[in-house]
């Protein structure tokens, strides 16, 4: 696990249910892997986004997301996936890099950005939460 602020890593183990007829992690699953290590990442910095919208209102939901597949991960590889936020101003920009750990081979690299919206009237606001930001060092 990382101490840095703007990174944190996860260690997995790839299960069983995760691959496809190919034997192979399907790709819809990197996603899953992404939101563990960014959940992770704003744990480590004590934001819970969940209960943010219970205090606040304001939901956080994904706009975009991107991930460039580099080498296929397989049954039992133990990974680490890496989350490092790259920006926390107008919205929450984090990238994502899988590797695994048996030879450190880079696997995939990803990107998710979120944005905030106060509900209920779904107005999207054009800056993250200054308590947010300040728990994420910006």
């Amino acid at each position: 696990m990382n101490a840095d602020k703007k990174s944190f890593e996860i260690k997995i183990r790839v299960p069983f249910f995760d691959l496809d007829p190919m034997q192979i992690v399907w790709h819809g699953n990197y996603l899953n892997y992404f939101e563990m290590a960014r959940a992770a990442l704003f744990d480590h910095n004590g934001i819970d986004l969940y209960s943010y919208y219970d205090r606040h209102q304001l939901i956080f939901p994904i706009i975009r997301t991107s991930t460039k597949h580099i080498f296929p991960l397989r049954y039992r590889d133990e990974i680490i996936c890496k989350a490092t936020l790259i920006d926390a101003h107008v919205k929450l920009v984090v990238d994502f890099e899988i590797r695994r750990v048996a030879d450190g081979k880079i696997c995939a690299r990803g990107r998710t950005e979120q944005v905030t919206v106060k509900t209920p009237e779904m107005e999207t606001l054009f800056s993250v939460p200054q308590e947010i930001r300040s728990a994420l060092g910006y």
